[in-house]
């Protein structure tokens, strides 16, 4: 249907304030912003009128491919400050990738109201853990050996994209359990979401070609238009949540990080209603 300058102009200014906001948490806490970008960009889509069956996959799809270009900038912070480690990239970027082609698969079938309650259930969790352990308290003294490290990057893979969500959102508190400073968690994490986005974007795409009662300047399940206006200001506050974080005490980044992943899941959770199934 034709779509008014108006309309155009309004999509472009609230996804772009979605952006900044998403770029800053990617470089703050090392995750892809996706968190904030899905829900909005469905409702964004439900304003447009864009068929209820389509707006979550397109909504994790569009998301997936606005943390590729954050990345690339929380990435080069990071290693700026020496946050990023290759060693532990080497062993768990090929099973992160697995899980992102895994997490493609299950997406293009499994309902939206089923991946919100996970992700929901999945957040509250790790929330809980970051707010309430003491500083300093680990349930896990290391990483486990290479077999189990290889299941958490799997996983993380899988659930990651399944969410359109940066690796960041599970891989901090992943590591943090096993008493990896956080810092570098973040850090590391930055190029985990990068691993996610690309592979998990080309998904969408293939996925969703074809499909009819896309909206305009779509590519698959990837919504050009939407994209385009979140990268263009995320990509520009991630620098700037990266040296913020690098001036917060651990303690301090680590309860942020809690704070954030519980409003995100009381979010979602409470939006499990209205989100019906993403399709009403």
């Amino acid at each position: 249907m034709p779509v008014s300058l108006t309309v155009m102009t309004t999509f472009a200014l609230v996804l772009g304030l979605v952006g900044c906001v998403s770029g800053f948490l990617a470089g703050l806490l090392g995750v892809g912003g996706g968190i904030i970008v899905v829900p909005v960009l469905y409702h964004v889509l439900a304003f447009f009128e864009v068929d209820p069956a389509l707006r979550a996959h397109i909504a994790v799809g569009t998301s997936l491919a606005t943390i590729i270009p954050t990345s690339f900038q929380s990435i080069r912070a990071h290693r700026a400050r020496g946050a990023v480690d290759t060693d532990l990239l080497k062993l768990w970027g090929p099973f992160v990738a697995v899980g992102v082609m895994i997490g493609v698969l299950i997406a293009a079938y499994a309902p939206g109201e089923t991946l919100t309650a996970i992700f929901g259930f999945v957040a509250a969790i790790v929330a809980a853990y970051m707010l309430f352990t003491r500083e300093g308290w680990h349930p896990i003294g290391s990483l486990p050996a290479k077999p189990g490290q290889a299941a958490m990057a799997t996983g993380i893979g899988t659930i990651s994209t399944l969410m359109g969500i940066g690796g960041g959102t599970l891989t901090v508190p992943t590591l943090s359990v096993c008493s990896y400073p956080v810092r570098r968690a973040v850090g590391t994490a930055s190029v985990i979401g990068l691993i996610i986005a690309l592979p998990g974007t080309l998904g969408y795409i293939v996925n969703g070609w074809g499909k009819e009662g896309l909206p305009v300047y779509s590519l698959g399940y990837v919504n050009i238009a939407g994209m385009v206006a979140i990268m263009l200001t995320s990509m520009w506050f991630a620098p700037l949540g990266a040296r913020t974080a690098h001036t917060i005490e651990p303690g301090t980044l680590r309860k942020l990080f809690g704070i954030f992943l519980a409003l995100t899941s009381a979010k979602m959770i409470a939006d499990l209603v209205p989100f019906g199934a993403f399709a009403n």
